[in-house]
């Protein structure tokens, strides 16, 4: 009698142990739509300048995942906290990073890779005075960044992976704040037209140029890449 209560418990706990183990994975999000997310604020990376000399410049794949790694860490979004008219500078580990992001996008053909750049949306829903900001920034905008961005790495094409980054020229003396309701916006910002990015090929420099970089709270963003769509 003993024994066969002793099988019988047996049996019931071989059979109750998967129940108590079984885990079920964790649901997916609903709803989230990843293109209308808020993008990381400015990143506090070590870079160097994104200036002089070909080889004085860390390559985009040294710098990108230098991005990636302090995005966690680099605070709030940006584009939930006040306009600021701080003047935006073409210098320092933030703005190096964010170039350096932008131009590996378009020598690996990867246009999320330069969404750093972009200016964010929740800046977007901020400034601009239009029904459905956000929608237009994806639809529109951000849409127009990434066939931008993969019309240019054709445009390097067999000579992209040979293609050095040398600089950012931002015409700073150019940059003028714009008030509001001269752009369908409700606030102001500062924008400059014109910027170049500088590359060599087997020792000859070439330039792309970037259409359109409007502030927020004293950095540059992207806003047109090649053109105005």
């Amino acid at each position: 009698m003993l024994r066969s209560s002793a099988l019988a418990f047996a049996s019931v706990a071989l059979l109750a142990a998967p129940l108590g183990c079984h885990r079920e994975e964790p649901p997916s999000a609903v709803g989230v739509d990843g293109a209308v997310a808020p993008l990381p604020p400015p990143l506090a990376v070590s870079a160097a300048p994104v200036s002089g000399s070909p080889s004085a410049v860390p390559t985009a794949s040294s710098v990108v995942p230098a991005v990636a790694s302090a995005a966690a860490d680099a605070g709030p979004d940006p584009g939930t906290l006040p306009q600021t008219k701080d003047k935006p500078e073409a210098s320092g580990a933030a703005f190096d990073a964010r170039v350096a992001a932008l131009w590996d996008a378009i020598v690996k053909d990867e246009p999320d890779h330069a969404l750093p750049f972009f200016f964010p949306v929740t800046a977007y829903e901020q400034v601009k005075g239009i029904p459905n900001p956000a929608s237009d920034w994806r639809r529109r905008l951000v849409a127009a960044y990434k066939r931008d961005i993969h019309a240019l790495h054709k445009r390097l094409g067999e000579h992209a992976t040979d293609a050095k980054f040398v600089r950012a020229d931002v015409p700073q003396d150019r940059a003028r704040w714009v008030e509001p309701n001269e752009e369908s916006n409700t606030l102001g910002y500062y924008r400059v037209y014109g910027t170049r990015l500088a590359y060599d090929i087997d020792g000859k420099e070439r330039t792309l140029e970037v259409a359109s970089l409007i502030s927020w709270r004293g950095e540059w963003y992207v806003v047109h890449l090649s053109g105005f769509k």
